[in-house]
């Protein structure tokens, strides 16, 4: 008998450092695309992070934490060591899918090797990708219950982004959306919610034929909202914008991991959620990249639209009995808050409004920087 996936945690985030001056963009701390080492990425190149930040962030990354209280403590501790980097250097630091004015086309952005191997092949469509997202891990050693879970999760992905919201502006306009990163993101190949596989075998199939063909160099030129991950034994769901709040990360964290705990449960009871085709899951994603928590989903169930905010209380509600038994109900009742109050996207849209909006750009924009590093620097 197989045994039972381990469910542990791992969580990657994507930083900004901010000039204190122009609150525009000087640094990225992130992790290279090729060998994801963590990186300092400023606009001449990458550089090394110190030991402490490299060796909290590999092992953060790695879904090797039990307990969400745990992932907490140790998020908590990589914030404040990034926090720390930024002031040693007299800077700031900021946490959201996007930044609210800084744009690819200025010559000083760090973009240098933002997808290394890639540039050459994808052009703008890379240069563009000034974006910061979430990923989180959920360990799964099986690989069919890794595919299986995968084809079901993918529905609820879009549930999932309303609460994560954080990238309402871009290149210093407000987009009309709740996720701009999301579309960005979308324009890369091989990205978006994943195709349905029948079985660990079809899977592979698909990936060495890209392997053999040289479309791809690794597993790792596969952006998925949610893949395996080849190295780690994991299903990695990426879809998630940074986000400025650590307990709205943590809360998004501990629901996964309950909704692959879910998962995994009906399929040892040879029970499934239904499957839905990608083109019927990307009509609601699109509704969450644009409305976030403030608009309707589809409920392919019952063939009408819902409020957003019903659907995932809803899809809360399904999940519930597996979060006492992973220790996570503080953390998971925080996502009720969010429900009700919104998410990062939305705070930033009030304080835009608040100092005046369009009429006032420049200084509503820096305000929204001013608000985001607020919430981000907890070293303070």
């Amino acid at each position: 008998m197989t045994p039972a996936p381990s469910l542990r945690l791992g969580i990657e985030e994507e930083y900004q450092i901010i000039d204190p001056e122009s609150r525009n963009l000087r640094y990225i701390v992130t992790r290279t695309a090729r060998d994801e080492r963590p990186v300092l990425r400023g606009y001449d190149g990458d550089t090394p992070l110190n030991a402490e930040l490299t060796e909290l962030m590999g092992k953060l990354a790695k879904p090797a934490i039990s307990h969400v209280h745990e992932l907490k403590a140790a998020l908590i501790q990589q914030r404040q060591a990034v926090c720390a980097l930024a002031e040693e250097r007299g800077l700031l630091m900021a946490a959201a899918g996007t930044h609210p004015f800084a744009s690819w086309k200025q010559p000083d952005m760090p973009l240098h090797g933002r997808y290394e191997g890639v540039m050459e092949e994808m052009r703008v469509v890379a240069k563009r990708l000034l974006i910061f997202g979430m990923h989180i891990h959920v360990a799964i050693e099986d690989p069919a219950v890794a595919i299986d879970v995968m084809n079901v999760a993918r529905y609820m992905l879009p549930h999932l982004l309303t609460l994560t919201t954080s990238s309402p502006f871009w290149a210093g306009r407000d987009t009309g959306l709740m996720s701009y990163r999301a579309i960005l993101h979308e324009n890369l190949p091989r990205s978006g919610v994943p195709h349905y596989f029948a079985s660990p075998s079809e899977y592979r199939h698909y990936v060495d034929l890209l392997l053999k063909t040289h479309c791809i160099r690794s597993e790792n030129d596969i952006w998925w909202d949610v893949r395996p991950h080849h190295e780690y034994s994991s299903l990695e769901f990426r879809l998630f914008d940074m986000m400025p709040a650590v307990d709205d990360a943590v809360g998004v964290a501990a629901a996964v991991q309950a909704l692959v705990a879910w998962l995994v449960d009906l399929r040892s009871h040879n029970i499934s959620f239904r499957t839905y085709p990608r083109s019927l899951i990307e009509e609601n994603k699109w509704r969450a990249e644009r409305y976030g928590l403030n608009g309707k989903l589809i409920d392919f169930g019952k063939e009408r639209q819902l409020p957003a905010r019903t659907l995932v209380r809803e899809l809360l509600r399904l999940v519930d009995p597996y979060v006492n038994q992973l220790g996570a109900r503080h953390e998971v009742d925080h996502l009720y808050t969010v429900i009700e109050q919104g998410t990062s996207a939305d705070r930033q849209r009030r304080v835009y409004q608040q100092l005046g909006g369009n009429a006032n750009r420049q200084e509503a924009l820096r305000a929204v920087v001013d608000s985001l590093v607020a919430e981000t620097m907890i070293c303070r």
